[in-house]
């Protein structure tokens, strides 16, 4: 009975220990959503604005014209899918979500595996597919917790590039979209080429834009216009779907370990009755022990 309290006083120990871990971890991840959901509410004014006025051009037949090259309309004989992860673990089902929820969407539109690749922004995802024989393009691991700006110019110069180079002939950004604290929902955008139908799927049903009335005039010219807006689109695209990400993640792993402390506090509690049954049930012993001897020691 000894060896047995004290085993569960063990249990009660260690269970303790990782209580205070993942504790300490929840409230790590608490303060990493606070401040991402701050920077992320600045820069959404700052993609509405972009998004409307590329809605504009394209209203205004602008883009018609352009020569840009993120305007290719070329067949499309291979598809790329920028797939969002975490670098990590300890983030709950978020990296099985959005895996399972991105696998899906690219069977439905690329059943084929030869005609398709995979450009992976985290380390899980870039695992996953590497072990699983799909060709991966691209990866890039290490996004910062809040990730600034600058991090996401070397993606999209590389995935422009690769467009350019027509090693893909279009693009789809896969990833978790954060909805509030508990939820968070898979999107699929398509972000290259920039077309009409890109256009009026993606930008217009998060920007809506009254119908354009008027004219543009453009200074110094259409094209140059389009050779400084259009890049920043994509750019907003990209930053915007790893901005959005990253706080699903933060609120999956908060939530992951509230779940795990919740979980350290109710077997606690329940090792702490078998503890409390065990030494009773032990003094019981040792006293009906006792007071055998006394009456052996009588007689």
């Amino acid at each position: 009975m000894a060896e047995s309290i004290h085993d569960v006083q063990r249990r009660i120990n260690s269970t303790k220990a990782t209580r205070q871990i993942t504790a300490a971890m929840q409230m790590v991840s608490t303060a990493k959503l606070n401040k991402i959901q701050k920077h992320a509410t600045g820069y959404q004014d700052y993609v509405s604005k972009v998004k409307a006025v590329v809605m504009h051009l394209s209203q205004s037949h602008l883009l018609d014209n352009s020569s840009s090259n993120l305007q290719s309309d070329r067949p499309v004989k291979k598809t790329a899918y920028l797939v969002i992860t975490s670098d990590r673990g300890m983030v709950g089902s978020y990296n099985s979500s959005v895996l399972r929820d991105a696998n899906r969407f690219i069977e439905e539109r690329t059943p084929n595996q030869d005609d398709y690749m995979i450009l992976a922004v985290g380390g899980t995802g870039a695992d996953f597919y590497k072990h699983r024989g799909v060709n991966v393009a691209y990866e890039y691991r290490g996004v910062s917790d809040v990730p600034e700006f600058n991090e996401v110019r070397e993606i999209v110069k590389t995935v422009t590039t690769m467009f350019d180079n027509e090693v893909f002939d279009e693009l789809f950004v896969c990833y978790n979209h954060f909805v509030n604290r508990i939820s968070s929902r898979f999107r699929a955008e398509k972000m290259l080429p920039v077309d009409k139908e890109t256009l009026s799927s993606d930008a217009a049903k998060d920007t809506p834009t009254k119908p354009l009335t008027a004219e543009y005039d453009t200074e110094p010219s259409e094209e140059e216009v389009l050779q400084v807006v259009l890049p920043q689109y994509a750019e907003s695209l990209v930053y915007g779907a790893i901005l959005d990400a990253k706080t699903s993640e933060h609120a999956s792993s908060t939530n992951a370990m509230q779940s795990a402390t919740d979980n350290a506090d109710d077997l606690i509690g329940t090792l702490q009755l078998h503890y409390n049954r065990a030494r009773q049930a032990a003094i019981t012993t040792e006293i009906t022990e006792i007071t055998g001897g006394q009456e052996a020691l009588s007689n």
